[in-house]
């Protein structure tokens, strides 16, 4: 397809995402070509086409600001932050409802037909979210994992409370937007007559793991980046977030066998990336508390100097060439 772009590596995100353009200059000084796919762009401003396309069938192809973007020959993709679509305004009421669905199904084709590599797979990306499953899998790997209840019944709830060890119980959220954000926060005795409410939205409430060594441990591929978090003494001692600019911050070294089940949990759970949160406890034992498969690495990189967004350049490379071997440079080629 003659004058059409010819990308290696996609990145599924938005240019807002500051963990992206690292990489972007990371791929760039490799030589290597990559396209940052907004989704929050399609359908308005940017079009999507699957199929026979200028005689040639099967192609992928993105319309963008004018420029034709072959998607086809992509070894690689970062399912980084996908946003959410946006239908034009005008289109309201079941219209709208209607239009939403037929460009989600055209997008969601999309992911299908690239024959590439992923940081991580969409599927795999939304199942290992699921912190029932991930605590599930991290047991069974051999972590160490609080006492946890994920619930809706204020029954329930009341009596894990009720056996909750002396540290007492902390609750947190399923999930964090940019717009909507809870810390994980100690319940204090006056909020258990608040319980009733778990009728309106669940909440996971789990064992507090003492300790003021959070560490947040980034996985790349086979590359582990661990840094720990101290928060100050007389700080919020049970969100490392909240007090981050004044915490004490150092790369940790991770003992063999944690690095070992860190991997094989990763494996287990289908993921190429992960940001991982323990807590480390005055006797020296390292506590899982969860996984986030897109989670935030940016400010690990910047307090320990460690090369994550290289490890991110280098290994989307390396999945690429081991997807595509010669095959990326042929169709290059061809279609240029």
């Amino acid at each position: 397809m003659t004058g059409a772009k010819l990308p290696e590596i996609l990145l599924i995100s938005h240019a807002r995402d500051e963990h992206v353009a690292p990489v972007l200059e990371a791929l760039a000084a490799r030589g290597v070509e990559a396209y940052l796919f907004d989704t929050a762009d399609y359908p308005q401003s940017v079009g999507l086409s699957i199929g026979e396309h200028d005689s040639a069938p099967d192609n992928v192809i993105v319309h963008h600001d004018g420029q034709l973007i072959d998607l086809g020959g992509i070894g690689a993709a970062w399912w980084r932050r996908p946003m959410p679509l946006e239908i034009d305004p005008a289109v309201v009421g079941e219209d709208r409802i209607f239009a939403f669905g037929e460009a989600s199904s055209l997008l969601a084709s999309c992911w299908s037909c690239l024959e590439c590599a992923w940081i991580n797979p969409p599927q795999a990306d939304e199942v290992a979210g699921r912190k029932a499953h991930q605590l599930r899998v991290a047991r069974s790997v051999g972590l160490v994992v609080p006492r946890t209840l994920m619930t809706s019944d204020p029954s329930a709830a009341r009596s894990f409370i009720a056996g909750s060890v002396s540290g007492g119980t902390i609750y947190k959220t399923f999930t964090a937007t940019e717009r909507i954000w809870r810390e994980t926060r100690l319940l204090r005795p006056e909020e258990v007559d608040s319980l009733d409410d778990l009728t309106l939205a669940p909440v996971i409430f789990q064992d507090c793991v003492p300790g003021n060594i959070d560490l947040r441990i980034i996985v790349v591929g086979q590359q582990v980046f661990a840094a720990s978090f101290k928060t100050p003494d007389g700080e919020y001692a049970y969100d490392y977030r909240l007090s981050i600019g004044r915490a004490e911050v150092n790369a940790w070294e991770l003992p063999r066998e944690i690095t070992a089940q860190l991997l094989l949990l990763m494996k287990q759970l289908g993921l190429v990336y992960g940001a991982i949160d323990m807590r480390v406890t005055p006797d020296g034992q390292y506590v899982f508390l969860e996984v986030n498969p897109s989670g935030q690495w940016d400010f690990v990189e910047e307090r320990t100097g460690q090369p994550i967004s290289q490890a991110f350049a280098d290994t989307l490379i390396s999945l690429s060439r081991a997807r595509n071997g010669h095959e990326w440079e042929m169709r290059r080629e061809i279609l240029a």
